[in-house]
């Protein structure tokens, strides 16, 4: 097993690459950014060993992609454009050299997707293993807040729901990668953060957040911060080929999955009706004066409440 310093060496080696928005990077106390005259968006997320992963069905390369892409969302939900990242990763004692390259692999293989320079970090010993991930962005149309929703406004979200939940529950009942669950199964090991698409979000949008915590949790959020509610249609729920009859094949409610499963990493943003092209989201719902989120089905029926997840409870 090599030392703190020849693993930080490695890691400096993996994590070097050009980039106009750090003028230096690891390898001394800070790294150092370049100047932007655009608004500067900050995140910070963790991912911690049997809260947020578990090794015993996830490789150390797919730990640490999904813990990079995690962190990296919240900028696309901020309309930005992530510019630079920092790696904190605390291993345990018996971490061996090959599970730090396979982790290290992961963080390089998501960062060189989103074309964004590990700039720093930091590494410690720890009872288990965990991630910090903090990402730097700056916002080129406008900076997306949760609080400025306006009644009248379509519910939005990008991509689909559902799937990161339902693929979870299928690697932890065993299920193999490329059997039946393949296409949950990777929207749970190898989420995208939706920096493809946050500047187009940002020119349309009056408020945005990523659905990590699950939709209706997340919703909540937007719908308490800018003091309206809102009413949403289950059957408008975007989601995967035959996610329905998957879903109860595992025993789980097709829409409890839609609703709080989290981890999608999808944005969900409020805009004008008319404002938003297909091709870039599908509306669910519409914001309203009344507080508090009501979710109707096909024939107009009130669901029962979905929880989303919560660290806490």
């Amino acid at each position: 097993m090599s030392s703190e310093h020849q693993r930080i060496e490695r890691i400096r080696q993996l994590f070097q690459r050009p980039s106009r928005h750090v003028v230096l990077g690891i390898g001394d106390d800070c790294a150092v950014l370049a100047p932007s005259a655009l608004p500067q968006v900050w995140t910070v997320d963790t991912a911690v060993e049997n809260v947020h992963f578990s090794r015993s069905f996830m490789s150390c390369r797919q730990i640490a992609y999904r813990a990079f892409m995690a962190a990296a969302s919240d900028i696309a939900a901020m309309g930005g454009r992530a510019t630079a990242a920092l790696s904190s990763l605390s291993l345990p004692r018996a971490f061996s050299d090959a599970e730090l390259d396979d982790l290290l692999a992961g963080t390089v293989a998501a960062a060189d997707l989103l074309r964004v320079v590990v700039a720093g970090g930091n590494l410690a010993r720890a009872s288990e293993l965990s991630l910090c991930t903090s990402v730097f962005g700056e916002c080129p149309a406008k900076v997306l807040r949760r609080d400025s929703a306006s009644v009248g406004d379509g519910v939005f979200v990008t991509g689909t729901l559902g799937g990161a939940s339902l693929g979870l529950s299928a690697l932890q009942a065993g299920e193999p990668e490329d059997g039946p669950y393949a296409a949950s199964i990777a929207r749970f090991l190898r989420p995208l953060a939706r920096l493809d698409v946050a500047d187009s979000v940002a020119r349309v949008a009056s408020s945005a957040i990523d659905v990590s915590d699950g939709l209706i949790q997340d919703l909540l959020h937007v719908c308490n911060s800018s003091r309206v509610g809102a009413t949403l249609r289950s059957e408008s729920l975007p989601r995967l080929p035959d996610f329905d009859a998957l879903a109860r094949q595992r025993g789980h409610e097709p829409n409890a999955l839609l609703l709080g499963g989290g981890e999608d990493y999808e944005l969900l943003f409020t805009a004008p009706l008319a404002s938003v092209p297909a091709e870039l989201a599908t509306c669910i719902g519409v914001v309203e004066a009344q507080p508090g989120l009501r979710v109707l089905d096909a024939s107009g029926a009130p669901l029962p409440d979905v929880a989303g997840f919560d660290h806490f409870r």
